[in-house]
């Protein structure tokens, strides 16, 4: 039992931050290798706040909006100007934003590592099935799902998602509509930052903070997107969960064989379904 609580909780995490990865990668068409370096931003942020505050939520809420902000900053100010050339130059400018990101929160947190104590409401454990269970891993699967159903309501079912399929797919169309679509790729952009931030708040306490949690984690983050399906939220959700659980079962059975599972995954799903495991049928006129 306490495999796929791992194995859960993982996904979920994965989850968190695929979603934002995979709404800008696969609705905006921006291959954003700054998400990683965000998602270390959100856990320096809510490791601060929680230690000046006291409030796990408060540093939550902070590291989601710093992101989220900074998110809207990149879009607006370096990466707009960009869109009508080569995709070369956006993976140039992300790899940039890396390095500044890194260097910023190296000037402000230093380089040793932080530890963010686990919110007292959720730092016991609980017995399922005779096996002991951390609370606070319940809490991520729990959070998970309700993002990512709030997620699949915004884009699937409200006018704001309708506006953003139809930017992904035609913006000189939404222009000629008298919407703004640059608003909508700017607001899209900050969203997916903004759950990047989110991400690294959740695996603040579980994990320990430093730099290279930008980088580690991010190649599992596009791993997911691949699998799910580029801008689909149903997909990245069934793709994090299987990584979770490909992951868990490895580290509990054959640890050193974890990465290679994964990325024999990844190549068979390249090779037999490119589109992805969890696409869906596109309609054609």
């Amino acid at each position: 039992m306490s495999m796929i609580i791992i194995g859960l909780s993982l996904g979920m995490l994965l989850f968190l931050l695929a979603s934002g990865l995979t709404l800008i990668f696969g609705m905006l068409g921006v291959i954003n290798f700054a998400h990683g370096a965000l998602y270390m931003l959100g856990a320096y942020v809510a490791f601060d706040i929680s230690r000046r505050t006291g409030s796990f939520t408060l540093g939550l809420v902070v590291a989601t909006l710093v992101t989220a902000a900074t998110g809207f900053a990149m879009e607006r100010l370096a990466l707009r100007p960009l869109y009508a050339r080569p995709h070369f130059y956006q993976l140039i400018l992300t790899f940039g934003f890396i390095l500044v990101i890194t260097e910023a929160v190296k000037f402000t947190w230093g380089l040793g590592y932080k530890e963010t104590p686990m919110p007292d409401a959720l730092a016991g454990t609980i017995v399922l099935f005779g096996s002991t269970i951390p609370v606070y891993r319940l809490f991520v699967i729990i959070f998970g799902a309700v993002v990512s159903i709030a997620l699949f309501l915004a884009l699937e079912r409200s006018t704001f998602g309708m506006k953003v399929r139809a930017a992904s797919s035609d913006a000189e169309m939404v222009q000629i509509l008298g919407l703004r679509a640059a608003s909508i790729r700017n607001a899209v952009f900050g969203l997916g930052a903004g759950l990047a931030g989110l991400a690294g708040a959740i695996a603040a306490p579980l994990f320990p903070i430093e730099l290279g949690m930008a980088t580690t984690v991010i190649i599992d983050c596009f791993i997911v997107v691949i699998l799910g399906g580029l801008g689909n939220i149903r997909g990245v959700v069934a793709a994090a969960i299987l990584i979770g659980m490909v992951r868990a079962v490895g580290y509990t059975f054959a640890p050193s064989w974890v990465d290679v599972l994964t990325f024999s995954l990844l190549i068979a799903t390249l090779m037999t379904r490119p589109q992805g495991l969890f696409s869906r049928p596109v309609r054609s006129a």
